[in-house]
């Protein structure tokens, strides 16, 4: 039985999984860098534990420190969150050889759906479509396999995601410039450099399945459609995925959950596709094996606390819950609050929050972890709270977005509240019309401008 929780990262989602881990009686203790000591999950956690200097690879990303400070505090389980470790196999291993629980999938869904090369062979030997591309080892290969997929193409990063180690390359002539930007990228995200190409869809939907599994059975808890990203990193999630014919969205969950069996997965993970946004045509990207940033809006629709279920799949429950058994009502909208100068190319904006308002009320949920006097440092990720509002119908969670989005006033960093604004007032977002090149054609030039980098 899990009694003592050793949560192996930082921010709002380290407040997340300390908030419901100790709903269910268990001790938190959180591993924490020399810049996060007195962060508000710090000071939330029952205990807290060292890890090290600010700068990650020396802290959140080394497995010797979590592994040494978890073992210290005599934590029974490591939930790892987002990023960051939380699908390094190798991670996962060493927890176990330190007679740890790691509050994720088994060794070998990491290893299958870590690396993003198996997963696309593994899910093209399950019958899902792909997006035509392959394995770029060396520029020579990347040269051989680009003049296969054609241009314009993506160069993404083998051992991650959530846009990191991701360029987009429209010609042979800046191939190689981008192979060294994503690497090196890739190798800063996730200590991996390898890359590997894709076919680039101009007009796609992105638009993912939430899963759940405990090894013998898996259920899915719909979709979510995270279409509208700048640098393909999301801004916006909402769920259920809407103006999707009822027959290729159930194609689509019904393809995750034929996955997700497939590799008798257990605990929360996403499936992630491609949707042709005029054929509806669906094309497998990748699965994240862990919890997403944006699965607030799917508790929203389905009253399901994930992170609960990732931790009772850990502590050896079998799933609790049928397909049948699973009800979604009304629609949920995510915007990401990103410490960022959005009117100047999404430059970081770090420092110290001398003022922050969140709107409250009923159907809003703010996840955040930076109040008055809370520091922003600059070696991590910009997330500095996510904003969720439900509604009975999408029309009404858009105007219920609108209102709360007035109710954000942070001062003393940038962030990327005044570009929602925009966004949700943009009668193409009010419409339902989005797909990855929303912000293209947004009425704003700086916008406009830094779409893709």
């Amino acid at each position: 039985m899990i009694r003592r929780l050793f949560i192996a990262n930082r921010g709002e989602i380290a407040l997340r999984i300390i908030r419901t881990a100790q709903r269910l009686g268990m001790t938190t203790i959180l591993g924490v860098s020399e810049a996060d000591r007195l962060s508000l999950p710090a000071q939330i956690a029952d205990e807290n534990a060292l890890l090290g200097p600010a700068p990650s690879a020396a802290s959140y990303l080394s497995i010797g420190r979590e592994i040494a400070a978890a073992a210290a505090a005599r934590a029974d389980a490591i939930h790892p969150g987002y990023g960051f470790l939380s699908e390094n196999a190798g991670f996962a291993r060493a927890v176990a050889a330190a007679g740890i629980i790691f509050v994720g999938p088994d060794v070998s869904s990491l290893d299958a759906m870590g690396d993003k090369l198996k997963a696309r062979q593994i899910a093209d030997e399950v019958g899902l479509p792909v997006v035509p591309g392959g394995e770029a080892e060396d520029k020579a290969a990347a040269r051989d396999q680009a003049a296969i997929t054609g241009y314009p193409l993506l160069l993404k990063a083998v051992a991650g995601g959530g846009g990191r180690g991701m360029k987009r390359v429209d010609s042979a002539a800046e191939l190689d410039r981008q192979i060294d930007l994503a690497m090196a990228e890739a190798q800063a995200a996730f200590g991996d450099p390898r890359i590997y190409l894709e076919r680039y869809i101009g007009r796609g939907r992105h638009v993912e399945v939430q899963v759940l599994g405990d090894g013998k059975c898996a259920i899915h808890l719909g979709t979510r459609d995270c279409s509208i990203q700048r640098r393909y990193q999301k801004l916006i999630e909402e769920a259920p995925a809407f103006g999707i014919p009822e027959q290729p969205l159930r194609a689509l969950t019904d393809a995750a959950v034929r996955l997700t069996q497939h590799l008798r997965y257990r605990g929360a993970g996403t499936v992630e596709f491609l949707v042709d946004a005029e054929t509806f045509d669906f094309y497998f990207l990748e699965m994240n094996a862990r919890i997403q940033v944006e699965h607030p809006v799917t508790e929203a629709i389905t009253g399901i606390d994930l992170i609960e279920q990732q931790l009772l799949v850990a502590d050896g429950q079998p799933l609790g819950l049928t397909q049948a058994r699973v009800d979604f009502e009304g629609h949920a909208i995510e915007l990401r609050i990103n410490a960022e100068d959005w009117e100047r190319d999404f430059r970081p904006s770090p420092g110290r929050v001398k003022r922050a308002s969140w709107p409250a009320g009923p159907g809003i949920r703010v996840d955040s972890h930076i109040g008055k006097g809370g520091e922003v440092p600059p070696f991590y990720d910009s997330l500095i709270g996510k904003l969720i509002v439900a509604g009975k119908t999408r029309a009404e969670a858009v105007a219920r977005l609108a209102d709360a989005l007035d109710g954000i006033e942070i001062e003393g960093i940038q962030t990327t509240a005044g570009l929602h604004r925009h966004i949700v007032a943009d009668p193409r977002f009010i419409r339902g019309e989005v797909d990855t090149r929303f912000l293209e054609g947004l009425s704003i030039g700086s916008v406009q401008g830094s779409a893709h980098g």
